[in-house]
């Protein structure tokens, strides 16, 4: 893979996991960008403190989300996204 190759992918992953930390920070969780190029998305529970380490990743023609504990989504269902990590943390 070039190096301009891995920097799109880098852009893109942080674009994906951007949107995903604005909608989870609207259902009142906290996040933070973290890792190498800013590539890992930590999502807490205000109030439980409990944490889910979210991913990025080009999957077959698209992007997916991944995170801790076997969860997968499509980016394209960020809203949902943000609704179940809310759900898992609370």
């Amino acid at each position: 893979m070039s190096v301009v190759g891995e920097r799109e992918i880098a852009e893109v992953r942080r674009h994906h996991l951007a949107t995903l930390a604005y909608e989870v920070e609207a259902r009142g969780l906290r996040c933070r960008l973290a890792g190498p190029d800013e590539m890992v998305l930590g999502v807490v529970g205000p109030v439980t403190r409990r944490q889910i380490m979210v991913v990025a990743t080009p999957v077959g023609s698209g992007w997916s989300y991944l995170w801790s504990g076997g969860g997968m989504a499509d980016v394209a269902r960020v809203s949902g996204v943000a609704d179940q990590l809310a759900r898992l943390l609370s």
